[in-house]
């Protein structure tokens, strides 16, 4: 039931979205006295009342009710207070509602329901909400928003795989970010999306340029965005095969960034230098395994199901370039039996891997899927992905001629 004073501050707010003095509104079904009462909150709104405004203002009646949870900035404020589950609720309960807030809140709503499904690992529904986020922000108008908007849009992208799209987003923030003073977390933000997705796109000259912008940027700090620039600076440096320099860039980062600061981050680090020392020539998996080994106790303070998978397709990896091929195919089983949360290179690495145990196993149809997946990765433009599994290939045929070489000759 549609109850004062709320009906009156919501009729009030949603005449003003739309620019309307209360002579318009009423028009010439209603005195503009009796509506200056009701958006006061003195007379109990009529049936008729509620339909007449409703089609005035192209809505239905129900759209004058108060959210459950209260206005948006409420809901905005619970989550800054809280960040628990239900405050997360009440702010989507609160967005479908408030068709007709200030552009800005809505903006920032958007924001936080696509880092919540972020951290969850949910890139799909993280994609939602931000391309309604920069749909917004070009309507508001304000630099800054427009350009985080990309930025976040283009990270996500690449995590999906979605190279192209991807491209354009970071390439069009990274624009935007010339033709405007933007603060420096924001022009780092936009530098580290366009290295990333320059990298896996194969457009490594560009990459390291811009990874070497970031850097200098960066320069005497040593925050999380310190550390997210030299993590990004290894990765372009270990695609470049710049294997000594990728290490040098991830252990600074290992030792100069604590905890404290972002424990996910910290986490996410030391995966990604044992990830390094399997991709370096010759791998390191004891490195690795270390690396593992100190970042899994905090996955019980920041334990999301991205995070977990990530660990566990890890420890996978380390387990096949030991030797413990069993163990490797137990490991995926438990990531097969799961929703994935993970990025789409990282499921392709999976898949990797399945085609290595079976080749391994004697099944030549893992060769196969090696094909399949490169010649994929490049219909994506994952060209660096691509060349990856193309060498995998490479070297798989070639143990496998190797050893069918050696059982020929009895040896």
């Amino acid at each position: 039931m549609l109850r004062q004073p709320a009906f009156g501050r919501r009729l009030r707010k949603l005449r003003q979205a739309r620019g309307l003095s209360q002579t318009a509104l009423a028009g010439d079904g209603m005195s503009t006295g009796y509506l200056s009462r009701l958006e006061s909150g003195a007379r109990q709104p009529t049936e008729r009342a509620v339909a007449h405004l409703a089609e005035r203002l192209g809505l239905e009646p129900a759209d004058f009710e108060e959210p459950a949870g209260g206005s948006l900035a409420h809901a905005l404020s619970l989550v800054s207070s809280t960040g628990s589950d239900a405050a997360m609720e009440t702010l989507r309960e609160a967005l479908a509602a408030e068709g007709h807030e200030a552009p800005v809140l809505r903006w920032q709503a958007l924001w936080q329901l696509a880092q919540q499904r972020k951290v969850q690992g949910d890139h799909a529904g993280e994609r939602d909400y931000l391309e309604e986020l920069v749909r917004l922000g070009d309507a508001v108008g304000l630099m800054a928003l427009r350009v985080r908007g990309l930025t976040r849009l283009a990270r996500c992208l690449r995590a999906l795989g979605e190279m192209h799209a991807a491209l354009d987003a970071a390439m069009a923030a990274h624009h935007l970010a010339q033709d405007d003073d933007l603060e420096a977390e924001d022009r780092g933000a936009v530098l580290l999306a366009l290295v990333s997705v320059e990298a896996e796109a194969g457009r490594l000259p560009d990459a390291r340029a811009h990874a070497d912008e970031l850097v200098e940027l960066v320069a005497g700090r040593s925050d999380t965005l310190w550390a997210e620039a030299m993590w990004t600076a290894a990765a372009v440096r270990l695609r470049q095969g710049d294997h000594a320099g990728a290490q040098a860039c991830l252990e600074k980062a290992l030792a100069g960034f604590g905890s404290s600061e972002d424990l996910v981050l910290w986490v996410r680090l030391r995966f990604a230098a044992g990830r390094l020392y399997l991709q370096k020539l010759p791998p390191d998996p004891e490195a690795a395994e270390r690396c593992l080994t100190e970042a899994e106790p905090a996955l019980a303070f920041v334990g999301t199901p991205a995070l977990r998978q990530d660990l566990i397709a890890l420890k996978a990896d380390v387990a096949f370039l030991t030797g413990r091929y069993d163990d490797a195919r137990v490991l995926l089983g438990e990531l097969a039996e799961v929703e994935s949360r993970m990025s789409y290179r990282d499921r392709v690495r999976l898949d990797i891997l399945r085609n290595q145990l079976r080749i391994r196993s004697g099944d030549d149809s893992g060769i196969q899927g090696l094909r399949n997946l490169a010649e994929q990765a490049q219909a994506d433009a994952n060209i660096d992905l691509a060349a990856d599994i193309w060498r995998i290939l490479a070297e798989a045929l070639a143990q496998s001629a190797m050893e069918r070489g050696t059982a020929a000759s009895g040896v």
